[in-house]
């Protein structure tokens, strides 16, 4: 077994490991937050932050592995530090790099690795943050940017911690010092409180409402919100105002949504940093009100609604001159994890629909009938008369558009008060709030009637059952028998 090669510019590396000063010493509390956040968030009994020196791997900080160093050349992480991506060992036995490890043989017998390097802003990359697994443990795209986004917080933090070396020869060198402390606690437990705000069964617009008054609240901004465009028309929702702000300073956004629109903030494609917002209006001619100066947009989603994007403000006099690399880091974190969230709702959403029709489906009507609480409510099946006559004379096309028409007019019909779905077939149902049977039939007439104006429609059999009659499997039964019977008295009826 042999060990990672060197580097290409290891000299220039092992002098920027040397600046920041971290090797050796003892444990510190930012550190150790972060190590807990991976193992929590990756799901890994070992999380470790390891600096890579000229002959040993050093380890800062730690879950599940005690303190200590081992020999470079038994170390996985000096692999991880010769690119700036994310270095996955999914079966470290099955590797030939790794097989006679004695991280892999002996303690803690490593079978996943996963590590993202420490890529710091002089491009060096002088360690990792990494986990691992004695078990197989396959990890998502998710699971991966997670990874990254707490590596760079760790960046952040050795920043800082540089910063305030450099701070502690003035006399104010330990004010300073916990407040930039606090600041990487804040957002590190802030980036962890956005992925567990976007695991919650939210509406998008509600969870990314939790999760711009967050953001706000951990960047000490004056102002966050969202906003929402679709097509030419731009909705902005404050969800965080900093508590101390004089009323008069507390617009709606930075110039209100037509500002935002002729500033072009609600299309940005990518995360746009503001630190002088009066001076940008002035050279586009666009009136802004209000003391706004800074003003960083994250793009947060798209659906068929519109695009969403975070919008975080702050004012002339904010005791923070302008968007730090711990700012942006957070929240573009937060903007992909919105993002991830919203194209994980509209791919469920989209699962929930008729392909045909456009209402929801069976899959639906399952989901939210075995939801149902034991609010009181009406269930109707639905048969249309006449549609395979009229597959077999006019086509299938014409059938298709007849479904189609009475779909919607029958959703349209329903508004609030209920939900239509497409059961199989020419088979809908109903879930309405308590409605009466001739309540309910009008609305199914007044859909036939709609579809006759454009595709011909015999009638439609119904049957309604109510929550009051009968438990839940045996209310659909119920409904069913009863629209069969209605089935069989039209026939008779047209003979």
């Amino acid at each position: 077994m042999s060990g990672a090669p060197l580097p290409p510019d290891e000299a220039r590396r092992l002098m920027t490991l040397a600046y920041y000063g971290i090797l050796d010493t003892p444990r510190e509390a930012p550190f150790d937050r972060i190590v807990r956040l991976a193992a929590h968030l990756l799901r890994t009994p070992v999380a470790t932050i390891n600096f890579v020196d000229q002959t040993r791997q050093w380890s800062k900080a730690s879950v599940g592995l005690g303190d200590g160093a081992v020999h470079r050349q038994d170390s996985f992480c000096a692999w991880t530090i010769l690119h700036d991506h994310p270095t996955v060992i999914e079966n470290a036995p099955a590797d030939p790099r790794f097989a006679r490890n004695p991280m892999v043989t002996g303690d803690p017998h490593i079978h996943m690795y996963a590590g993202a390097p420490l890529v710091m802003p002089s491009g060096q990359r002088i360690g990792t943050l990494c986990v691992s697994d004695p078990q197989p443990h396959p990890l998502s795209a998710d699971d991966l940017q997670a990874l990254q986004d707490l590596a760079a917080i760790v960046v952040t933090e050795l920043e800082l911690r540089a910063y305030q070396q450099r701070l502690s020869l003035s006399l104010h060198a330990q004010q300073e010092h916990s407040a930039e402390l606090q600041r990487s606690l804040e957002q590190a437990q802030a980036l962890s409180g956005v992925h567990q705000l976007l695991d919650l069964e939210l509406e998008p617009r509600d969870a990314l409402l939790a999760v711009a008054a967050l953001l706000g609240d951990a960047l000490d901004a004056d102002q966050a919100g969202i906003c929402r465009t679709q097509g030419d028309d731009v909705e902005v929702q404050v969800s965080h105002v900093r508590p101390d702000l004089p009323a008069q300073h507390q617009p709606a956004a930075p110039g209100a949504p037509a500002a935002i629109s002729a500033l072009g903030l609600n299309r940005a494609p990518a995360p746009l940093y503001i630190h002088d917002l009066p001076a940008l209006a002035a050279r586009e001619g666009v009136p802004v009100s209000g003391d706004i100066t800074q003003v960083a947009v994250i793009p947060a989603g798209q659906d068929p609604q519109g695009v969403t994007h975070l919008i975080v403000t702050r004012r002339r006099d904010h005791p923070v001159p302008e968007w730090r690399p711990a700012d942006r880091s957070l929240l573009e974190a937060a903007g992909r994890a919105a993002q991830q969230t919203l194209d994980h709702h509209q791919a469920r959403a989209w699962a929930r629909r008729d392909a045909l029709t456009g209402i929801l489906n069976r899959r639906a009507f399952d989901e939210d009938y075995a939801a149902l609480t034991e609010v009181p409510f009406t269930l109707a099946l639905l048969d249309l008369d006449g549609l395979k006559q009229l597959n077999d004379t006019q086509g299938h096309a014409q059938g298709d558009k007849l479904l189609r028409i009475f779909a919607a007019a029958l959703a349209a019909e329903l508004g609030r008060s209920g939900a239509a779905y497409r059961y199989g077939g020419d088979e809908f149902v109903v879930i309405a709030d308590p409605l009466s049977d001739d309540h309910l039939l009008e609305h199914v007439d007044a859909a036939v009637l709609a579809t006759r104006q454009l595709s011909p429609l015999v009638g439609v059999s119904v049957g309604v059952a109510h929550s009051s009659e009968a438990d839940r499997a045996a209310l659909l039964e119920l409904a069913d028998a009863r629209m069969y019977d209605s089935k069989r008295r039209r026939a008779v009826h047209r003979l």
